[in-house]
């Protein structure tokens, strides 16, 4: 199983009221549509590690504070496809985010009022109720 790794990047850990979402670019079938931002997990590393290295990667933030994992009612992640499963974490940063490597190109602040507002990936929308619970009202 490849573990794909995502940042509910908000504004506070104890306290999140927002997220932040990223509108894909490709590839051509998911262009257009919103996501967590995040990749795939590399061998040897772990889920913060990985999801540290593609904040950097992707939105150029190189101070990111990693808090607890957002489960499923499982009590684990989302399957995407039957080889891929989605890891969601808490984050925040001081950094402004902006698109970096050419795989996005519009981030939206989002409240739980708003989270129906965009075109989630598939994989991310099952997630999105998860993360409506944990945002303050």
């Amino acid at each position: 199983m490849i573990t794909v790794v995502g940042a509910v990047l908000t504004d506070d850990l104890d306290r999140p009221r927002t997220v932040l979402a990223a509108r894909r670019t490709r590839p051509p079938a998911l262009a257009g549509r919103w996501e967590f931002p995040g990749g795939k997990q590399e061998e040897g590393e772990t889920p913060q590690a990985a999801l540290a290295r593609e904040l950097a990667e992707e939105l150029g933030l190189t101070a990111v504070r990693i808090g607890a994992e957002v489960v499923a009612a499982d009590g684990g992640g989302w399957p995407i496809g039957p080889r891929h499963l989605l890891r969601l974490f808490l984050a925040v940063t001081d950094d402004q985010p902006a698109p970096r490597d050419g795989s996005h190109d519009a981030l939206r602040r989002l409240d739980a009022a708003d989270l129906d507002s965009v075109d989630w990936l598939d994989s991310d929308a099952a997630a999105v109720e998860a993360v409506r619970r944990l945002l303050s009202v």
